[in-house]
Parts: C-alpha cells; structure tokens; sequence
C-alpha cells in the first residue's frame, strides 16, 4: 500500500497533507526519512514516526474512553462538548465512532471503534447483545417505578416501549 494511504488511514491527516507531510522529510519509515509517499509499504508490523513521534500502524483502533458528564456521544452535539473532543486529532481523524451512547449527563465506560462491523455487532438489536448499566439514584426507586421501568420504557425515537 502507497504510504501516504497508509498514514491517511492511520489518522495522521488527508492524502494531500500526508503527501506535503512526507515531500517535507518529516515522515520516516522503520527510522529511516522517507521522501517518496507512493512507496509501497507492507502495513504488517508498518511503523513509523510523524515529526519524531511514534507510531505502529493499527488496521482499527478499538478505544475504552472513561465518558465525563456533561459531554454528548454526537459528531453534532448541541447543548454540551462532543466526546470526540477528548480525543487526539489521528483517531477523529481516521474515524473512530461510539459503539452506542450515553446520555449527556452520564458517566462511564464508552467504546469507540472504527470497524464498522465491531460497531455493528454491538449496535444492532439483532444481534442481542446485553448490557449492563448500573445506576445511582438520588431517591430510592417505589415498585411502581421499578414495574414502570421493567414493563418497558419509551424512547422519543422508538415506536414501541424497550423492555429492559
């Protein structure tokens, strides 16, 4: 594979700023500066250095992200920060997604990916993967709310209540 595909893919930036990145000497290949971003690369153990940093070339990138309050799962957030702020330029760049969502005023574990089939797997009411949430409250829940939530609950964008 051509290496300024292979840095694009990587996250490093756009082909063409990959390509001024490599004409500028400041890409090397296994220690080594490397002028030419139409070399062929083997991306098998590829690593590389971007200006003296590091690399290992990664076909996906899988990421555990420890999501704060007050930041929304969305590309387009509209009241809060998006996640995908708290993350370096190369993994938005190469486009890495949340598996799923947490609500803007929850915390917790988020997963982002960007294989699309990883994503998919554990997106997809087909494939019924369960999931766990645990929950702290401000006020004990009364069993007509636990009856509530257990009968099914009503999302805005779903046509049928979701049985927990």
């Amino acid at each position: 594979m051509e290496l300024e595909r292979l840095l694009r893919a990587q996250g490093v930036g756009s082909r063409p700023e990959c390509r001024a990145l490599v004409y500028a000497g400041r890409v090397a290949v296994g220690g080594v500066v490397c002028d030419d971003p139409f070399a062929e690369i083997n991306p098998e153990n590829f690593e590389f250095s971007v200006d003296g940093e590091p690399w290992r070339f990664r076909e996906h990138a899988y990421l555990l992200l420890n999501k704060p309050s007050d930041f929304e799962c969305s590309q387009k957030p509209r009241h809060h920060p998006s996640v995908y702020t708290l993350l370096p330029r190369p993994l938005v760049t190469r486009g890495v997604q949340a598996v799923g969502r947490l609500d803007e005023d929850t915390t917790g574990l988020l997963l982002l990916s960007d294989d699309g089939q990883f994503i998919h797997t554990y997106t997809s009411p087909k494939k019924k993967i369960a999931k766990v949430y645990e929950v702290a409250l401000k006020h004990p829940l009364d069993d007509d709310q636990i009856s509530a939530l257990l009968g099914g609950v009503r999302l805005n964008d779903e046509p049928a209540p979701i049985a927990a």
